[in-house]
This record gives C-alpha cells, structure tokens and sequence, in this order.
C-alpha cells in the first residue's frame, strides 16, 4: 500500500473544509475578522477553546506571531461548537458545489469504507487526529466521508509532526527544507506561515532527512490501511479518484498550497474530465 497515493485521495476532500468561498463564507458571517482567524478557529475547535501555544504545538509549522493574531481572539468572536458548526456547513456547501450532485452510491460506499479506516486509526500521539474522531459522526454520506477524511488527514498530520520532532527539524526548518525539496517560492513559504526573512535565513542552510521524514510519517499512515485490507484499501482508492480529481480540478482556492499538492497532475488517469 503507498500511503501517498491514499492521501492524495482524501486530502483534497478534506480541504474543502478551510480554502472554499463557501468556508471563508461561513466564517465570515460567523464575525471572523479575516480568513486565518476562521481556519485557526475551525481547525482547533476540536480541541476546544485552545490557547495558542497549544495550537502553536499541535499545528507545528506556523510562526507563533502568526496564530496568536487569531488566538485567543477567535473564541471571544464564538464558541469552540459554533466554529464546528460553520465549518460543516461550509463544507457541505463546498462539496455540492464541487461534486454536484452527493446523493450517489458510490459516495455511500467511499463514506463506509472511509470510516472504517478513520475508526482503526491509532489515536496514541496523535491530538487532532483524537480530537476530531471525538466528534459526532454527520449523518449525510458525503459529510459521513468528509469527516473521515478530516481524521485520517489530521492522523496523517500528527505523525508527521513526530517524524520531524524524531528527527530533530523545526517548524520553520521544515518549511525551508519543503521549499526547496519541491521548488516552492521561499517568500510565498514564509508568507502562508508567518515566519520573518530573518527566521527563515537563520535555518534556510540548516541540514536535515526529509526524505526520511517523509518515508516515516508515510509509515505512521500506513496501519488505517492495512485494516482495512488490501480489496477495501483498493476499492477506496477506485472511488476517490474521481471526487479527489473533481475537487481538485474546480477549487481554485488550492491551485497553489504549501503542501505542493496537484491531484489533477499526480492522479491524472486516461480519459477522465470533468
């Protein structure tokens, strides 16, 4: 199983949930003062109203200037559940704008495999991963496999952070390290983190095993997987496939990310269009 290739699969499912017109919507009728109040506020909901120093920790790559412009101040804006509930609703919106239509059997059967890989998610370690599988579960299929995605993605995301703790790389180090793995602008890397010239620059010559980084966090991500099994696992990738393609191919809000994520190039398959 290449875990990878499954991320490429649920992540652009679960991005929905922050950089969609419907998400920025939500949060701003909500009173948000700004796009990155909305994210922090709905990405650590989860963990309730969360200081950001905690935030800081859990989220990793973030300069604490950065989120201490949203934090605390997003919970005097609204409640830890009421972000939870804009950010569904965003979500939801977003993904019948995307999709089109929702209502299909093989978003049902993506939702039930989805969940039972998120359910066998190990949770040791791993907050937002724990935090978000604490949450009620919607009832709705597409939302049903949304929230899956979201818990396979932030278990995804907690083991990387302990792959870089492991290996001895910070936050602003591993940015650096990314930009220039994956030829991503140094100013635009600062720039969605926060981080000043002179922090970046201070570690931007700084070694460090990304690669290794990389094969173990794809490790750590690997156990949902191999619960499912392989007929599960490779019946799940036949179905997001096209949703991750759909997705990717209309959110012009992802067009360029940190992460340096393309579904539409890396997943491209033969006579698939929009």
């Amino acid at each position: 199983m290449d875990a990878r290739q499954l991320w490429l699969r649920f992540e652009p499912y679960h991005d929905v949930t922050y950089f969609t017109p419907e998400s920025r919507a939500a949060t701003d009728a909500l009173g948000c003062k700004g796009g990155w109040m909305g994210y922090f506020g709905m990405r650590a909901a989860p963990l309730g109203a969360a200081s950001p120093e905690l935030v800081t920790a859990v989220f990793y790559n973030f300069a604490p200037r950065m989120v201490s412009r949203a934090l605390p101040d997003a919970w005097a804006v609204a409640s830890p559940s009421e972000y939870l509930r804009v950010r569904l609703a965003g979500a939801d919106d977003a993904l019948r704008r995307l999709l089109g239509s929702v209502d299909t059997p093989e978003i049902a059967e993506a939702a039930a495999l989805a969940r039972a890989a998120a359910m066998a998610a190990p949770l040791a370690g791993r907050p937002l991963a724990a935090a978000n599988r604490a949450l009620p579960w919607p009832a709705e299929p597409h939302l049903e496999l949304w929230h899956a995605c979201t818990i396979l993605r932030e278990a995804r995301g907690d083991g990387h952070v302990a792959a870089l703790v492991a290996q001895g790389v910070g936050p602003c180090q591993a940015l650096a390290l990314y930009a220039r793995e994956h030829s991503l602008d140094p100013a635009y890397m600062r720039t969605a983190r926060g981080w000043t010239v002179e922090e970046w620059e201070a570690v931007e010559g700084m070694p460090g095993d990304l690669p290794a980084v990389e094969r173990a966090t794809d490790m750590a991500a690997l156990s949902p997987w191999e619960a499912l099994g392989a007929v599960g696992t490779t019946r799940f990738i036949d179905l997001m496939t096209p949703l991750a393609l759909r997705i990717a191919s209309a959110n012009e809000a992802m067009r360029v990310n940190p992460m340096a994520l393309d579904p539409v190039r890396e997943l491209a398959v033969p006579g698939w269009n929009t």
